[in-house]
């Protein structure tokens, strides 16, 4: 009836059931591998949109990673790019590409982050696999016929047109490390579609490389304007583009418009989604009045009406 005293050890003391000691412990292993464990072992998210990657098309990658970070870079298909964070969303993006000549195929994100805390920390690193599908762009071989200097130019007309390589070279493979598009892309004209990225040219019986670009059906002297805010990188003539002008978003993503029969604007001026750069022409290398427009991103060639339907932040 009466309740049996605990068991004193030799030195009088009570001894506490081993059971207590063992929960002890077990919790102190959880609450140190909790602690522990590196944030890069944590979860990371990594999307991109579209879902279905495909050569000749632009990608929003988004990321959220484990813990805050401060800066967050990546490696996609030998191209770096440069994330930003945004807060409505709490993730990362960057706009990127894949080029036309991109074969099908896994392709890896590997992305470098730098966490927010004052003391420098080793950076943290992750990577995602993305497939990328093949696409079958319209075979569109439609005999066109331009003028013979632009087939088989003279010798000075040719150094005319190594004149313009050079110009390009330089200007249009610069990358800036600043983002200066903001939001979805608009398009330059409304009007409808002439022809389609990724199509077969044939100028005067002679295969080209496929259309790199999106040409409007305009008459001459349609207003043009910019599909994003940025920097006018060129504004002047060039042999096979005539008037053109080329807009730099930042990140090396540019927007070009050719064939102009008036500039509107010159080079380094600071240009706002919608604004008028100049007015549709034929100068250049063209079958007739006409916007050609393509979308340069660190040197790939990407299809305008793509980017065009993208959701952006």
């Amino acid at each position: 009836m009466w309740r049996r005293p605990p068991r004193l050890s030799r030195q009088g003391k009570t001894r506490r059931p081993w059971r207590c000691s063992v929960l002890v412990v077990i919790f102190a292993l959880i609450f140190f591998c909790f602690c522990a464990a590196p944030a890069s072992a944590a979860t990371w998210t990594a999307r991109a949109q579209p879902a279905r990657l495909v050569n000749g098309a632009p990608v929003l990658f988004q990321v959220r990673p484990p813990v805050k970070l401060a800066s967050l870079t990546g490696t996609w298909l030998g191209h770096q790019i440069t994330f930003t964070y945004s807060p409505a969303t709490k993730m990362w993006f960057a706009l990127a590409g894949v080029s036309f000549e991109t074969n099908p195929g896994k392709y890896a994100l590997e992305l470098s982050g730098k966490r927010a805390a004052k003391i420098a920390t080793t950076p943290m690193t992750f990577t995602r696999t993305f497939a990328v599908a093949h696409k079958q762009y319209p075979q569109i071989k439609v005999p066109l016929t331009v003028e013979k200097k632009f087939t088989e130019p003279t010798p000075e007309q040719q150094q005319q047109i190594a004149e313009g390589i050079k110009i390009k070279d330089d200007y249009l493979n610069r990358v800036t490390p600043s983002r200066e598009w903001d939001g979805e892309f608009a398009a330059p004209a409304n009007a409808a579609i002439s022809d389609v990225y990724g199509s077969q040219r044939i100028f005067n019986g002679k295969a080209q490389r496929p259309h790199y670009g999106l040409d409007f059906r305009v008459p001459t002297g349609t207003s043009v304007a910019a599909m994003n805010s940025g920097t006018v990188l060129l504004a002047r003539f060039l042999y096979f583009e005539g008037n053109c002008v080329v807009i730099d978003h930042g990140q090396g993503l540019l927007t070009l418009y050719f064939h102009l029969s008036e500039i509107k604007v010159k080079e380094g001026d600071l240009v706002k989604r919608g604004q008028e750069i100049g007015l549709s022409g034929g100068t250049g290398r063209a079958t007739g009045p006409h916007l050609h427009v393509a979308v340069r991103w660190q040197g790939a060639y990407l299809d305008p009406a793509r980017l065009m339907e993208m959701p952006l932040p």
